[in-house]
């Protein structure tokens, strides 16, 4: 099955070649974009708690803006594996006043929610970017609503939700799967009305995929980004901070997991290798050394392009 989406965007291409520009509606750069994540829960994998309210988590998006992010993603339901789902209602009173706050203060914001209810009154508040980790399979009405919103739509990768994604996990070819699949849900937005040149992919890093899946994703971004065939590339959101594979990674000689805040330098390095392999932006709960990162992937990249060009 081929997608009849033709992105805007100019794609990832080989190593050195530009970057994709980014759907419009957003800050472009020549790098790599740097989003900052505020989980306003109590739940959440890594920082559930942290930010669970509003002026905490309104003056947290804030310090991430001045640090360098680029985005500010706003979420008020876990996703960690085995979560229980909260109410719309529920949802969009821990979303909604931090949207405001950081909207009015020029920090441009994207709702990560699964629900066109929860997207709808986050866009009304100021949310310029819908972060979807569906990919519009759990609420049908995501993608009607995005296409008449006219923003930038993340399609994730997405098996099902989280109290049973890891019996999902299993592939024959993760990349060729992975790529198929959110080929399937590209096609499936785009006939529902959404721009092409405002959809964002993501693979889901996490998300009914094994540690080893993971890092074949990570590995094989180009690919993903034209969803396996050789068209026009779509931009490629990287969310891999403080996940649990870079713990197992990391783990110590008794087989410890590394504690999620003790894999911040492991995301940086993930940061710096996706930027330079051409993502468009990186998904990450610090945002200082992965501002750094991303500008380390672009010298990486506009360096093995001069090269390329010299040769």
């Amino acid at each position: 099955m081929t997608s009849d989406a033709e992105p805007g965007a100019t794609g990832m291409g080989p190593l050195g070649a530009p970057g994709p520009p980014g759907p419009p509606g957003l800050l472009s750069a020549a790098r790599c974009q740097v989003m900052g994540v505020v989980n306003v829960t109590p739940d959440s994998f890594s920082d559930g708690g942290s930010w669970f309210g509003a002026d905490a988590a309104v003056a947290r998006g804030l310090e991430l803006a001045a640090q360098g992010a680029d985005i500010v993603d706003v979420g008020g339901e876990s996703t960690r594996p085995g979560a229980q789902r909260v109410s719309a209602e529920e949802e969009l009173r821990r979303v909604a006043p931090v949207i405001s706050g950081l909207a009015a203060a020029g920090v441009p914001v994207s709702v990560d929610t699964m629900r066109a209810e929860v997207a709808q009154a986050a866009l009304e508040v100021g949310a310029r970017l819908v972060n979807d980790v569906s990919g519009g399979l759990a609420d049908p009405g995501m993608p009607r609503l995005v296409a008449q919103a006219g923003v930038p739509y993340v399609v994730m990768h997405w098996r099902g939700h989280s109290h049973q994604m890891e019996d999902r996990a299993v592939y024959s070819d993760v990349v060729s799967e992975v790529c198929e699949e959110l080929r399937r849900r590209v096609d499936a937005v785009v006939a529902a009305g959404v721009a092409p040149e405002l959809i964002i992919i993501d693979p889901g890093l996490g998300f009914a995929k094994l540690a080893e899946h993971n890092w074949q994703l990570l590995a094989h971004l180009a690919e993903i980004s034209r969803l396996g065939g050789g068209g026009p590339a779509f931009p490629v959101l990287i969310g891999a901070s403080r996940k649990r594979f870079l713990g197992r990674l990391l783990a110590g000689a008794d087989g410890t997991v590394r504690p999620f805040a003790g894999c911040d330098d492991a995301t940086v390095a993930v940061t710096a290798l996706a930027a330079a392999a051409g993502a468009w932006c990186c998904r990450v709960h610090e945002v200082p050394a992965n501002a750094d990162a991303v500008r380390v992937g672009q010298a990486w990249r506009e360096a093995a392009g001069a090269a390329g060009g010299a040769a």
